[in-house]
């Protein structure tokens, strides 16, 4: 029964962070309408659509996360109670996999994207370009932000999944 607990423990703590996605979401949708009703310059109306889009896709994000992890809680316990081993399994892999993932994306291909849309920002001089790469870094450091933390719940989550292994293993 720990393994179950462990497991929702960490889907809980997920739902948590998630809405971090939606309301920045919001925020930048919110900077996008300000942007649009009060910009008066070139510089601040280049601001609307690039801030308008990562509004939208921090929403996305957010809402998609939620989704899945709120019936990942429910799958939990039918996985749990159909067969513990076979569930402790297939967890172990998930968060082996998820675990690559955030050092491929979030800790190597985003700081890329962040660099280039740095560079960006000095080497081409329209308004457009600068908005959008302004807004791009803006958003990227929201999702390093959230993304830290979710790597580090996942980390000690799937520490924790092979500590439960062990203890599997001994008492075979």
């Amino acid at each position: 029964m720990e393994l179950l607990k462990t497991a929702t423990d960490w889907a809980k703590a997920e739902l948590f962070s998630t809405p971090f996605f939606i309301l920045f979401g919001l925020v930048f949708m919110a900077a996008s309408l300000g942007f649009w009703q009060l910009g008066k310059t070139e510089m601040a109306r280049a601001y609307i659509i690039p801030t308008m889009i990562a509004g939208i896709l921090l929403l996305i994000i957010g809402l998609g996360l939620f989704y899945t992890n709120k019936s990942r809680i429910n799958e939990f316990e039918n996985a749990y109670k159909s067969d513990a081993s076979a569930f402790l399994a297939s967890e172990i892999t998930r968060a082996e996999a998820t675990l690559k993932e955030y050092n491929t994306i979030v800790f190597k291909v985003i700081p890329i994207i962040i660099i280039v849309a740095a560079l960006s920002i000095i080497f081409i001089n329209t308004p457009t370009w600068r908005a959008i790469s302004i807004t791009t870094i803006a958003m990227l450091i929201v999702i390093l932000l959230v993304d830290g933390t979710a790597y580090s719940r996942i980390d000690n989550y799937h520490k924790e999944l092979k500590l439960v292994d062990i203890e599997n293993e001994i008492k075979k």
